[in-house]
């Protein structure tokens, strides 16, 4: 999976003077430069990965325009057939949680009429306030059969600070906090299933496998998204347990290892102006380290 997540340093010199050109440096230019640059990286990879994964705080920075171009980031990306992930990490209860769902998932209702704010495929979700703040989610995703997945272990090295803490359960035994809300994702899932997998997933990251191992016994039938490849370290041999034994079951995302690819030392002679095949031959690379890590384990 590739995660669109600009910054305006990543976006090549050519894109932002034809941007600048026609909206000024502003912040209109700005998110203008930032949709061209997404557009072309999604023309040169759709037929390799069956998603993509938008961070909307690195549209949000540039206010409503960056906003905008979220939302035609989005739209380009359902017609091209990648299943879209918001990368939106909301955490709140009662009528907040629900605007938030129906904003990204569902329709809102104006007058008599009905309409898609967002409409991303999959949204990811804080879970800290419980289930007071993913119920309302869950009900929006079976309305719409859509989904979430759900921070369980995320890839940040503060992370431990509260989700490896201790906890001692009924029966006595201590354990993690971040296996405790894998568990509860197995719950939230069982009452959301698809065919073979829920529609209720979970976000571990892929620099901690060791913890990947444990959680994806605890979640048999939940995707698990995996952040932290490529430029935070994670490698295709740390993410074999994340899969199930079908070789299925996880989704593995890399944002800037592959949208800013042509920056890196190994895709250089691409050049700026190829930034897209640079891109491309990422994704290529990312695959093949994938594929060559599950047919070794």
């Amino acid at each position: 999976m590739v995660g669109l997540d600009p910054m305006l340093k990543y976006v090549p010199q050519h894109i932002q003077k034809k941007a600048f050109a026609e909206y000024g440096e502003t912040l209109k230019g700005a998110a203008e430069a930032i949709w061209l640059y997404n557009k072309e990286i999604v023309d040169a990879v759709y037929d390799l990965v069956p998603a993509v994964k938008p961070q909307i705080a690195m549209y949000e920075q540039f206010g409503i325009e960056g906003l905008i171009a979220f939302q035609k980031t989005v739209a380009y990306c359902k017609d091209k057939g990648l299943v879209v992930i918001g990368d939106i990490k909301r955490g709140d209860i009662g009528s907040t949680s629900e605007a938030y769902a129906v904003g990204h998932l569902g329709k809102v209702q104006v007058g008599g009429n009905a309409y898609y704010g967002f409409d991303e495929d999959f949204v990811t979700v804080n879970p800290y306030l419980g289930s007071d703040g993913v119920n309302p989610f869950i009900k929006v995703c079976k309305e719409e059969k859509k989904g979430l997945f759900i921070l369980v272990k995320t890839s940040n090295p503060s992370s431990g600070e509260f989700q490896d803490r201790l906890i001692r359960c009924e029966d006595g035994r201590e354990r993690p906090l971040y296996e405790i809300v894998g568990e509860k994702v197995a719950q939230w899932g069982a009452d959301c299933m698809g065919d073979s997998y829920s529609y209720i997933g979970a976000v571990v990251g892929a620099t901690y496998p060791e913890m990947g191992k444990v959680l994806r016994k605890v979640m048999p039938k939940s995707f698990i998204l995996v952040p932290g490849y490529g430029a935070q370290g994670g490698k295709g041999a740390d993410l074999v347990h994340f899969f199930n034994e079908d070789g299925l079951g996880a989704i593995i995302n890399s944002s800037r290892g592959i949208i800013a690819a042509y920056q890196q030392e190994k895709y250089a002679k691409y050049g700026e102006e190829n930034f897209a095949e640079a891109s491309r031959a990422a994704v290529l690379d990312m695959k093949e380290d994938i594929a060559q890590a599950l047919s070794n384990r």
